[in-house]
């Protein structure tokens, strides 16, 4: 089958669906697009599928390999099943979008959509490019039925302000943080300015982690010193200092003063060492135990939502105190190993004294140091031998790859 960039709706609605097999999976029935701010084509999110005992589920566009006039492919045969449940910012195409009341911009006149066209885009999205609108008839006879680009009609986009950042939220509430960066890239600066605004400090920090430098500090700009501070207060220290860097000493400060003492602290150290050393990359908030530690405790301490996959991959085990700059570092156990044992023995007793790292070790020594020893996570130590944190590999790519890498990810 000859797969086809541009599609109407209506005739993609009763296609029969195919797994890579040929086996038949079910019936098309709509398809789900983003309206988006302005003259912004929609962006097609995914079909309604037709399953077994006229069961409705949804299908990622991303997962479709073909759509020709006949038949829709999948990807896989692997489907999720559950129900389909259409979320706020998400408009079904023939259930809501066609028989809608527009204008056509040119000429002002009233129209009404009966069709609309959807075609993929060189990065293999779908965008719903045209509408078939047609205008009133007179005498009882029909009117002239018109296909126009999405932006030469007008009364379908999201609202420029308002509720429109709340329904952009709730469309993106299921993307992971890093998709959700790439999203707001996408919308005009104002825009993403006012949803940055209406995201909870927590949901904020951690796309603010994923969003280029100069996004970064635009965001921040744009919010208030007090809101700032929240931010950057459950931001990742690495992350936040990071960030913090970038500003003058006199907005530097002013921001570590208004921020908690004890979340402050940690940017504070963490502000002292050079960006392409180990101490720079770090974070000073691994998994810390002390030697009289079980490994159910450590397995427990591993299973925080909160920890990235990197740093719970091992806990490091020292001498009280138990915050950076601890006590004396002992060593690390990796969870592996830590599942092969008796959760009633202590983590002591199962630890890997290699050899950590120093906190002014520049960023060669650092990707050499995770080659030799196969880590994902590894811990960085002062000259009293203190832990001071733990590098995890995702930060020593952010800093080995290009600055703009972010931003050639999303283009691609």
């Amino acid at each position: 089958m000859t797969t086809v960039t541009r599609a109407y709706v209506s005739r993609v609605a009763g296609l029969p669906v195919f797994d890579p097999n040929g086996d038949r999976v079910g019936k098309a029935r709509d398809v789900v697009v983003a309206l988006r701010v302005g003259t912004a084509a929609p962006r097609v999110l995914g079909l309604v599928v037709e399953v077994v005992a006229r069961r409705r589920i949804f299908v990622p566009m991303g997962r479709v390999t073909t759509l020709d006039p006949g038949a829709v492919v999948l990807a896989s045969g692997t489907l999720n099943l559950r129900r389909f449940e259409q979320r706020a910012g998400e408009t079904l195409v023939l259930g809501e979008l066609l028989d809608r009341s527009v204008r056509i911009a040119e000429s002002g006149r009233p129209a009404t959509v009966v069709d609309a066209g959807m075609e993929q885009t060189r990065t293999g999205d779908w965008v719903l490019s045209r509408l078939a609108v047609q205008e009133p008839g007179r005498l009882g006879r029909r009117g002239q039925l018109q296909q126009l680009a999405w932006d030469e009609v007008t009364g379908l986009a999201l609202p420029e302000s308002g509720q429109g950042a709340q329904t952009l939220i709730a469309t993106y509430r299921e993307l992971n943080a890093a998709d959700l960066a790439h999203a707001l890239q996408e919308l005009p600066v104002k825009r993403r300015h006012e949803v940055a605004e209406a995201l909870d400090d927590d949901r904020l920090a951690d796309v603010l982690g994923e969003l280029p430098e100069g996004d970064q500090l635009s965001i921040l700009g744009t919010l208030n010193e007090g809101r700032a501070a929240d931010v950057l207060e459950v931001m990742d220290p690495d992350d936040a200092a990071d960030l913090l860097a970038e500003l003058s000493n006199v907005d530097r400060n002013r921001l570590l003063e208004l921020m908690e003492p004890d979340e402050a602290e940690p940017v504070r150290q963490l502000l002292q060492y050079s960006e392409d050393t180990a101490g720079g990359i770090m974070t000073s908030e691994p998994v810390i135990l002390t030697p009289d530690a079980t490994i159910a405790e450590a397995l427990a301490r591993v299973r925080q939502p909160e920890l990235s996959p990197a740093l719970a991959s091992q806990v490091y085990v020292c001498r009280p105190p138990s915050a950076t700059p601890t006590g004396r570092y002992l060593g690390l156990a990796h969870i592996q190993r830590l599942l092969r044992e008796p959760p009633s023995s202590l983590v002591s007793g199962v630890l890997d004294d290699m050899d950590p790292l120093r906190p002014g070790a520049p960023l060669g020594e650092v990707t050499r140091y995770f080659a030799t020893y196969n880590l994902v996570a590894a811990p960085v130590v002062d000259p009293q031998r203190r832990l001071v944190g733990a590098v995890s590999v995702d930060d020593v790519l952010d800093h080995l790859l290009p600055d703009d890498w972010r931003e050639r990810a999303r283009r691609g």
